[in-house]
């Protein structure tokens, strides 16, 4: 998968998750988990253009950190919905499965430009 397909798919992602957190239930709990993953998921897609256009290796690896992070997160918020039963879990289970092939995604593509980094050294 190339830069502008993660793009794509980062901001498809995003979008899946806002739709998601519009259908949320209408409680000081829906609203505290669906703002805290609304802003984790979107960061990903968000961090990882800035990422794309680092201008320097060191920039690069600091915003695919943040990607990474901010990925772990959102798998981490869309389990507690599910777990606190804010939505139907089947309904939930592709959307989580989406956050955890990005975050590893993202893990591998980060791993593999650490890797790299300590080479050039």
């Amino acid at each position: 998968m190339n830069a502008d397909e993660l793009r794509a798919r980062t901001r498809k992602f995003a979008l899946r998750v806002v739709k998601m957190v519009q259908v949320l239930p209408k409680s000081a709990v829906a609203d505290v988990l669906g703002k805290q993953v609304l802003r984790s998921a979107t960061s990903v897609g968000a961090n990882y253009r800035a990422a794309c256009n680092a201008v320097t290796r060191s920039l690069f690896l600091h915003k695919m950190s943040i990607v990474v992070e901010e990925a772990d997160e959102t798998v981490y918020w869309l389990e507690l919905i599910r777990d606190a039963e804010l939505v139907i879990p089947e309904k939930l289970a592709s959307l989580i499965d989406e956050a955890e092939q990005i975050l590893k995604i993202m893990s591998a593509s980060l791993k593999t430009a650490r890797s790299g980094r300590k080479r050039d050294q």
